[in-house]
């Protein structure tokens, strides 16, 4: 158990550069949170909702996040700072990361499949601040959800998905293969849709000083070689 608790803590650790230490993560609201829906989830499996949903007002009140204790977790979930809600039937996997005021939410049960509201969360997953991700839907596997993003389809695996609604940015395979990086994307390296072209055009304004840079920087290199050869000819 204790072993189980260090590698949740190391795995924190990894994905947040701001704690010096494991003692300092245990002081996490997400940590108190998903301990207390574990105990949670235990009882509502055992048909005891009323002492499940009592754990769960407890560590809402405590953490300011609200975990339905039906909801299905996986190993080494990260929840950043709070105010997130994870409904009923919601599914996530491992490694997943969540960041504040996210929300895991419902809608008509008659939509998708029966009896599944919420979306289901698969591993290694990064929800970024304000996400909305509404209804029985699949985020797939390090997929990335933008700030403030409204998903309500479908996210394929490794896309990353920006904007109300949501749509998808072009990621290269160089990045879908990076490590965790927190904070989410760098701004520079994936771009969004409503400024695409601009993005597009100023990196290769940049990419043109570089190469100008670069010939001129050869240019002067020869001239002052040639200058050297004519001295040494003299």
């Amino acid at each position: 158990m204790f072993r189980d608790l260090g590698e949740y803590l190391d795995s924190i650790k990894a994905r947040d550069p701001a704690p010096r230490s494991r003692w300092e993560v245990l002081l996490y609201p997400g940590i108190l949170a998903v301990g207390m829906h574990r105990i949670a989830h235990w009882l509502f499996k055992g048909e005891l909702y009323f002492f499940a949903r009592f754990i769960n007002h407890i560590a809402r009140f405590l953490t300011g996040i609200d975990i339905h204790p039906g909801a299905k977790i996986g190993r080494h979930l990260f929840i950043d700072h709070g105010f997130s809600v994870i409904g009923e039937t919601a599914e996530i996997g491992d490694n997943v990361t969540i960041y504040q005021c996210v929300t895991l939410g419902g809608t008509n049960p008659a939509n998708g499949v029966g009896g599944k509201r919420h979306p289901t969360i698969e591993d290694d997953a990064i929800l970024g601040s304000g996400a909305q991700i509404l209804g029985p839907i699949t985020v797939g596997r390090r997929a990335r959800i933008g700030a403030n993003a409204v998903v309500t389809q479908d996210v394929a695996e490794g896309a990353t998905m920006v904007g109300v609604r949501a749509r998808p940015t072009l990621v290269q395979v160089e990045q879908y293969q990076k490590e965790f990086t927190p904070y989410g994307t760098p701004c520079s390296e994936v771009f969004d849709p409503a400024t695409q072209k601009l993005e597009i055009l100023q990196c290769e304004m940049e990419q043109l000083q570089k190469r100008i840079a670069a010939y001129a920087e050869e240019r002067d290199s020869g001239s002052a070689d040639k200058i050297t050869d004519e001295r040494d000819s003299a």
